[in-house]
């Protein structure tokens, strides 16, 4: 399973892809919270689950809960449906958003589909999606090889026998505090944020010391070969102390803290700025 996070209208979706069944399932409440801008969507879904049972739908009784990451960072099970089950209930929910969401759902059907064929096009897409969003070239180079190096770890850690979930946040907290100083959620409150990736709202030496940290104890953990919670709990602590120490020396040659403050909306701000620059030239 792969959480991510999709977004419609700039408003934020999670979702799940399952490999084996080759779908999605996308939080029910994410969905509801677009279509009503309710203040409260889990009520107004608590509300229609029971007016839906009520009505004798299958639709309720057949949807799935799995665990998803809420705006504190922790997982929580959470009532999901796949792409079908979704254009269903959209029929249950009155909204002029309807009809564009399931016009969106059909397309992030679409793309996940394409991109198993071809995945390049995948990367083409993600490109395209950071470029809209105002980041730099240099950046996005970054970032899609950060995504590179994740997926090494990841899945180094599945090789190690670590469950996926809990605890791969759990090894990705322990890296992080070791190089950055900060745990996830302390950095992610640096930086003002609250569900948003933190990686999307890194500077590029923020993503340089990441990736080494990262890649760092995807070495130490295929040379050590640890066996146990403790043992990978102990690389993952080692592989960050050393881009951490990275982080400390060059902190110390120029002066500067390079944990930021800086998020996406700052990045962005500052690249528009040098554009005009140019342009006013």
């Amino acid at each position: 399973m792969e959480n991510k996070l999709q977004l419609f209208e700039e408003q934020q979706i999670r979702s799940i892809w399952d490999e084996e069944q080759e779908k999605w399932y996308i939080s029910i409440i994410d969905v509801v919270g677009v279509l009503t801008e309710s203040p409260n969507p889990r009520n107004y879904w608590k509300v229609l689950k029971h007016r839906l049972i009520k009505e004798g739908s299958e639709l309720v009784t057949n949807c799935n809960q799995l665990k998803m990451p809420s705006a504190d960072g922790k997982f929580y099970k959470t009532d999901v449906a796949d792409v079908e089950q979704l254009f269903r209930l959209i029929q249950s929910i009155p909204s002029p958003k309807a009809e564009p969401f399931k016009l969106w759902l059909a397309e992030v059907a679409r793309q996940r589909i394409e991109e198993f064929d071809d995945p390049e096009k995948g990367i083409e897409r993600l490109m395209a999606y950071y470029f809209q969003k105002g980041y730099s070239k240099s950046w996005i180079n970054q970032r899609l090889k950060s995504i590179e190096v994740r997926k090494e770890l990841t899945d180094e850690w599945e090789q190690r026998g670590v469950q996926e979930g809990k605890e791969f946040g759990v090894l990705t907290d322990i890296i992080t505090q070791a190089w950055s100083g900060m745990t996830t959620k302390q950095y992610k409150q640096h930086k003002g944020l609250k569900t948003e990736s933190l990686r999307d709202n890194m500077t590029n030496l923020e993503l340089v010391l990441n990736m080494l940290a990262e890649a760092t104890t995807t070495e130490i953990s295929k040379e050590k070969q640890p066996q146990t919670t403790a043992e990978n709990r102990k690389v993952a602590k080692q592989g960050g102390t050393i881009a951490g120490n990275t982080r400390k020396e060059i902190e110390a040659k120029t002066g500067k803290k390079i944990v930021s403050k800086q998020n996406a909306k700052s990045l962005s701000a500052k690249k528009q700025g040098r554009l005009s620059a140019t342009t006013d030239l």
